[in-house]
């Protein structure tokens, strides 16, 4: 059994538990197997782009996926190999897709037989893996999961959850299943994007399920952040001290520190975008759903959302949700909303 392995239905690796086995570059980040061969990464946004070129200055060759030609220079200049040709990439070992939403990676792995694009199903060579770290659907992670076996190549689901400033400083939490042997030939590149990576077993589904379901925790979180700051802040007081006192005692996790601040200082720059979350929340109710569970308090927040949206707020960050509970409650007029 490999170090990465394990009998639990939940266990977590820590890249700094690790002993080193190589290296390919002088950097201390990659004690890890060094990278076999160059990687294909599809999905280059504000998260795609900071993993990609965290990988690649770690000694990976890293050829980059891109649509539009005025992406090519800047990612040049983070060491990718920019393509505009998806062939490119199909004798990688590994391709990694940073996607929106379920269209999004079916599309990339069906093609578009129509227009004579191939997929990655039809395209990528017999053992090759598809590492898919993108925040989709359990229906829509088995059907490209089915897909990959049927051409005997391997898919893994690794999505994360963490900003892009935690992707460019590689602390990111992965949550990861496949299989054992497509897992550990992922390690490495796990292990230099995140700061922990837990392995929840074969089935890649349930990693798309786990984070759904930990998205809406922290999105329950911030619609409860946004209304008990606007109830500090109708009765005039400064909502920052209660913040304090409740992330210095009850509520210590890193979402009620880092957003609880930023709704009490009407910070709602972009960042994770509202129609983003607004599909996550819409998966996660789908699952529910399916599973004969209620989620009332996510249905709240998918009505916030959509009154957000509404009121023309779709380009900034779910911290919005505390300025919806704001306007909710009479508090006007509000600064200036800072967009960047």
């Amino acid at each position: 059994m490999s170090k990465h392995q394990t009998n639990s239905r939940l266990a977590s690796v820590n890249a700094s538990d690790t002993p080193p086995r190589g290296r390919r570059s002088d950097s201390e980040l990659t004690g890890h197997e060094p990278f076999i061969g160059e990687i294909g990464f599809v999905g280059l946004g504000h998260m795609g782009t900071a993993m990609a070129a965290n990988l690649a200055s770690a000694g990976a060759g890293v050829i980059g996926y891109v649509r539009r030609r005025d992406q090519i220079a800047k990612l040049k200049a983070l060491g990718l190999r920019p393509t505009m040709d998806i062939d490119e990439l199909l004798n990688c070992e590994i391709v990694i897709t940073m996607l929106p939403d379920d269209d999004a990676v079916r599309e990339v792995v069906f093609g578009h037989k129509d227009i004579g694009l191939k997929g990655l199903g039809a395209g990528l060579k017999p053992g090759a893996i598809h590492l898919s770290m993108s925040t989709i659907s359990t229906a829509a992670a088995s059907c490209v999961a089915g897909e990959h076996a049927r051409n005997r190549q391997g898919y893994v689901a690794a999505p994360v959850f963490g900003n892009p400033d935690a992707a460019k400083a590689r602390q990111l939490f992965i949550v990861a299943a496949g299989a054992a042997a497509d897992l550990q030939r992922c390690q490495p590149i796990l292990d230099n994007l995140g700061q922990r990576t837990f392995l929840i077993g074969v089935e890649p589904q349930e990693a798309n399920l786990i984070k759904l379901l930990g998205n809406m925790m922290s999105a329950t979180a911030l619609e409860m952040l946004g209304e008990v700051v606007a109830v500090l802040r109708k009765r005039g007081l400064d909502p920052l001290p209660f913040i304090d006192i409740m992330t210095s005692t009850m509520f210590g996790g890193r979402a009620h520190k880092i957003y609880g601040d930023k709704i009490s200082k009407q910070n709602y720059a972009a960042g994770f975008v509202l129609p983003l979350v607004l599909k996550d929340v819409r998966l996660a109710l789908a699952e529910s759903e399916k599973a004969g569970v209620p989620m009332p308090s996510v249905s709240v927040v998918r009505d916030r959302l959509i009154t957000a949206i509404a009121r023309g707020y779709g380009e900034l960050d779910w911290t919005a949700l505390g300025l919806i509970a704001a306007e909710e409650a009479g508090l006007h007029p509000l600064p200036a909303v800072p967009t960047s």
